[in-house]
């Protein structure tokens, strides 16, 4: 049974159950790390043995195996991978930005470059779960920055890649794929193996070993975040519909047992439904066993005086989805600060976020999100400045200059300078 509680009376540090999942598996993830950073492929090789049951006879996935794939899944998922792809393309295209040059014809221009990384890893789950809409949520916002090329790791299911990732992938552009897993795969991202190139950035979810090895190899290579367990907070009045509002709450239960669902809501009635309802659709999920789990540990609803103090609470902890099932929803837009990425209204699950709407499902999570934002475009390219002076420009510029140098200290900066002007 979940937890109702008053928001005046509770613990306000643990609403959510936060923190990785990742603790202790350090030193066997730096183990992995340094393995495959010596041994390359045929540490790959190994661990394929150790915690697949069998190594691949090519890591890379061959046109063949591509185009089989892509033709086992049925027709009407292609179709919904397509829809979702347009829809995910339209939304990020707006993320692209240019670069610019300021010239006033003083003598001087200024301005700064977007150049799109070269090489981009990317991480696919493919172990108790497979996920196609990572695919397309984490490849198709780096074609549209110009990533030259992706490489996608993903763990396989008796030797083959699940043929629903083979065909997000051919939708998303997807340069190369590799038949590999876990931190082993991270390692192999971030140093480069004889067949598995090294990248510039590593992006996607995983399992704790996972996000611990990106967080090991981070410096070494660029990545997108560190992902904690999946959050939701449904803020919710009386007037929602309580077999909604559990079933938006169990969509991120089911995700695995560390994953945190909480209601915030200003009636009493609509919490002691809500509580009612989870419990009879827990009982028909297939994945009944890690959501009850989830529900029961981490789930809580929370009672308020009035939706205001439940924005203060969202903004408060920062959460990874944050749905606002009220009438009106726009009203309280501006109030919201802190999440990453917000559902409006009572026709809007999570869930449409995650599949089909447009804006990424790569989200901040740990309260990251008072900090940091969605995967997206930025996020696959990187910037650099220039600048150009003439010798009258930098004229009129130097004793300015060469005073602020000595001020810190630094006369080579200052003579830098002044040594073009001497005599």
């Amino acid at each position: 049974m979940i937890k109702i509680l008053n928001y005046n009376d509770m613990d306000k540090e643990t609403i959510f159950c936060r923190g990785t999942d990742s603790s202790g598996v350090g030193p066997l993830v730096s183990e992995i790390l340094k393995n495959v950073k010596e041994k390359k492929d045929s540490a790959l090789l190994s661990y394929c043995m150790q915690f697949d049951g069998a190594a691949p006879e090519n890591l890379e996935v061959t046109d063949t195996e591509i185009r089989e794939g892509f033709a086992s899944v049925d027709q009407r998922f292609i179709d919904i991978l397509k829809k979702a792809a347009e829809n995910i393309t339209a939304f990020h295209r707006h993320q692209i930005r240019s670069s610019f040059m300021l010239n006033e014809n003083n003598g001087i221009i200024i301005g700064q470059k977007i150049v799109p990384l070269d090489k981009v890893g990317v991480y696919v789950p493919g172990g108790t779960a497979s996920y196609p809409s990572s695919v397309l949520m984490n490849c198709i916002p780096a074609k549209l920055a110009g990533v030259n090329e992706i490489i996608m790791v993903t763990p396989v299911k008796n030797g083959t890649v699940s043929p629903a990732i083979i065909a997000a992938a051919k939708i998303a552009g997807v340069d190369r794929i590799f038949k590999v897993g876990g931190a082993q795969a991270v390692a192999a991202l971030a140093y480069g193996t004889e067949t598995i190139p090294k990248v510039d950035k590593i992006v996607g979810p995983g399992n704790a070993f996972v996000a611990e090895a990106k967080k090991q190899v981070f410096g070494t290579v660029d990545i997108d975040m560190i992902a904690g367990p999946s959050e939701i907070l449904v803020i919710a009045d009386k007037t929602c519909n309580p077999k909604y509002v559990a079933a938006d709450m169990l969509s991120q239960a089911e995700h695995d047992k560390m994953a945190s669902a909480v209601l915030v809501t200003d009636s009493k009635e609509l919490a002691s439904a809500v509580s009612i309802e989870l419990e009879n659709q827990l009982s028909l999920l297939p994945r009944k066993e890690i959501a009850r789990y989830s529900i029961e540990n981490n789930g809580k609803i929370i009672v308020t005086d009035n939706i205001r103090t439940a924005l203060k609470i969202a903004n408060d902890i920062a959460p990874e989805h944050l749905e606002l099932c009220v009438d009106n929803p726009f009203d309280y837009l501006d109030s919201i600060r802190n999440a990453g990425s917000v559902f409006l209204g009572k026709n809007c699950p999570e869930a449409l976020g995650d599949y089909f709407a447009g804006p990424n499902h790569t989200l901040p999570t740990n309260g990251t999100a008072k900090f940091s934002s969605p995967l997206s475009v930025d996020d696959f390219v990187k910037k650099y400045q220039y600048t150009y002076y003439t010798e009258a420009a930098l004229s009129k510029a130097a004793e300015d200059i060469a005073y602020f140098a000595e001020k810190e200290g630094l006369s080579a900066h200052s003579k830098s300078v002044t040594v073009r002007f001497e005599g």
